[in-house]
């Protein structure tokens, strides 16, 4: 491993690509503690622990802890991700969407560019919302012998700086995030993403350790927790690099001099085509209750419902794991069209032994793609459902059990595997060995 590091800062475009990606991050990071005008940093630290399981804790866990300290970059780079969700669900029903994802690269800047414009407009709608909230009567906490509220001077002047910080912020953070994609390594807006979620991880290591010197926990514990994070995040990396390949044949074609086709390839299908997510929008539905609660606190008949909807409560967890195997399943027919491959092989001369081309094709592919799904979806279920199994049994808190399953550590597997893989291709063009010598990562091209 020491000898592949080593070999990884001997290329020069390769070193300047991680250097230039680290001093990105520095700046999101160092972004993240800049506070918006207007607030007090100190009376917002206390109220915010009231929402942390609402849709503000899901917001803040993709903001890497700036919405709760209010920050330059509270809402993190989620108006992108909801914005490239929504053409994306958009390109399965609306023609004019349909046409540009098959314009090729012309196309794909079109929806780039769409993609960009709708950003502006949800980042401005949510941070006129987030003015609102930091406004309202339930956003103050006691210091001291007083309750004092975030906004100590609201009004519309607040309003818009909000609006404008926030939105600026957040078209700040889009821009740094596709520098990283172009003139880094790795997927600039999912490597935010993961950095921002192990931004909380310091702060897990400093609990256990004070705990362990408390002896509240002990070392046997702390080595049983260890073991058990190493077993997980290898089901993770299973379960992210399963693939089922349905063998393709391209027949001869002849034009003029030349031979085109007669070779074999494979179509991969993966065990999670929707990654993570069927989590995400799993977890933003069953925050909707909890959300609405908190804008009726003296209701007895709402908090008396929110029982139910507790992370503490098994019907919690029988929900979202059942929104979880569905929303895996509606993905994963957005993100893949059986039919669009069937045609494209029929176009190129490309058939599946035994398979007619066309519509039996596509149905082949669509019956393999909902049983491999199937095993996916559960085992989905399961992970993102584990951190709260370990709050229930072993009483541990949220900081840590996060780490061991659900959104958090299927974004830091994911994206650490991308990465990786990227950096082994450079690697190996330019005739070096790559991290893995015994076998090559899946995904790669071979």
């Amino acid at each position: 491993m020491k000898q592949q590091i080593q070999s990884v800062f001997r290329i020069p475009e390769l070193r300047k690509r991680i250097f230039y990606t680290l001093s990105i991050i520095t700046v999101v990071r160092i972004g993240a503690h800049v506070p918006i005008p207007g607030i007090d940093s100190e009376v917002i630290g206390a109220a915010i622990r009231n929402f942390s399981n609402t849709l503000f804790g899901l917001y803040d866990l993709f903001a890497g802890g700036a919405f709760s300290r209010a920050t330059l970059f509270a809402l993190g780079i989620m108006p992108y991700i909801s914005a490239s969700i929504i053409i994306q669900l958009l390109g399965a029903v609306v023609p004019y969407f349909q046409k540009l994802q098959k314009e090729g690269e012309e196309g794909r800047k079109k929806i780039t560019q769409i993609t960009r414009y709708g950003t502006v407009l949800i980042a401005g709608l949510q941070s006129f919302g987030i003015s609102q909230f930091l406004m309202s009567p339930q956003m103050s906490a006691r210091i001291g012998n007083q309750i004092l509220p975030v906004v100590p001077n609201p009004g519309i002047g607040f309003i818009l700086m909000t609006m404008l910080t926030l939105t600026t912020g957040t078209v700040l953070i889009m821009w740094l995030g596709e520098r990283i994609t172009e003139r880094g390594i790795g997927n600039g807006i999912s490597l935010i993403i993961m950095v921002g979620i192990l931004a909380r991880l310091p702060n897990v290591f400093i609990g256990e350790i004070a705990m362990i010197q408390e002896e509240i926990r002990g070392i046997f514990t702390e080595a049983v927790l260890i073991g058990l994070m190493f077993v997980i995040v290898g089901f993770v990396v299973l379960l992210t690099q399963g693939q089922r390949k349905i063998p393709v044949q391209y027949a001869k074609r002849v034009v003029g001099r030349k031979v085109y086709g007669g070779q074999s390839t494979h179509i991969p299908l993966r065990v999670n085509t929707a990654g993570v997510m069927p989590i995400i929008f799993a977890q933003a539905i069953m925050f909707i209750p909890s959300t609405f609660s908190t804008f009726f606190p003296n209701s007895d008949f709402i908090q008396g419902m929110m029982r139910f909807f507790s992370v503490q409560s098994p019907i919690y967890w029988l929900i979202f794991g059942t929104l979880i195997v569905f929303f895996t399943y509606f993905y994963t027919a957005i993100a893949f069209n059986p039919v669009e491959v069937a045609d494209n092989m029929k176009k190129y001369g490309g058939f599946i032994p035994g398979i007619r081309p066309g519509k039996k094709t596509s149905e082949f592919i669509d019956n393999i793609l909902t049983r491999v799904t199937l095993p996916g979806s559960i085992f989905l279920a399961v992970i993102a459902v584990f951190p709260y199994v370990l709050m229930k049994v072993m009483d541990l808190p949220y900081e840590l059990a996060s780490f061991f399953g659900g959104t958090s550590l299927l974004i830091i597997v994911g994206v650490s595997l991308d990465t990786l893989q990227q950096v082994e291709s450079h690697l190996l063009m330019r005739h070096y060995d790559g991290f893995l010598k015994s076998g090559k990562m899946k995904g790669r091209r071979r």
